[in-house]
């Protein structure tokens, strides 16, 4: 068994979904893993790591809209504000989703499902450069 270890940095424009799966495969080639498991960590409170659809792009759109639906910015009831009417949401957003992702690798590749794909899913207003943990196991 081999560790291999980087960490990506994907900039975003804002609120979205970010696919990245190519910067993952890119990695897995280069390192040469038939077999494994990729692990992903997102070292952010205000944004996640999700698996979705990454074919139709009105399911990115959908999913974006339930999660402002779902936590809507500017309650009066928010507290944490320090850094703007988005900071206690994207928080919220972020809890709602996952920090990490594991995947497994055969014959070189992420063994991801026909339609998914791997996004970061950015919940704050401004552009962002976002940190993700890249880190694989993989079997000699």
């Amino acid at each position: 068994m081999n560790w291999y270890k980087d960490t990506l940095e994907i900039a975003t424009r804002g609120k979205g979904l970010y696919p990245f799966n190519h910067q993952v495969t890119d990695r897995i080639h280069e390192w040469e893993i038939q077999e494994g498991m990729c692990h992903l960590y997102l070292q952010h409170t205000s944004a996640s790591l999700v698996v979705s659809e990454n074919y139709d792009p009105t399911a990115k759109m959908d999913l974006e809209e339930f999660m402002n639906r779902l936590v809507p910015e500017r309650q009066a009831w928010f507290q944490h504000t320090l850094e703007g009417a988005d900071d206690s949401p994207s928080h919220m957003r972020a809890m709602l989703t996952l920090t990490s992702l594991s995947v497994p690798i055969d014959g070189g590749r992420l063994n991801l499902g026909t339609w998914q794909g791997i996004y970061l899913f950015e919940h704050r207003v401004r552009p962002h450069t976002r940190r993700v943990l890249l880190r694989c196991l993989g079997a000699d």
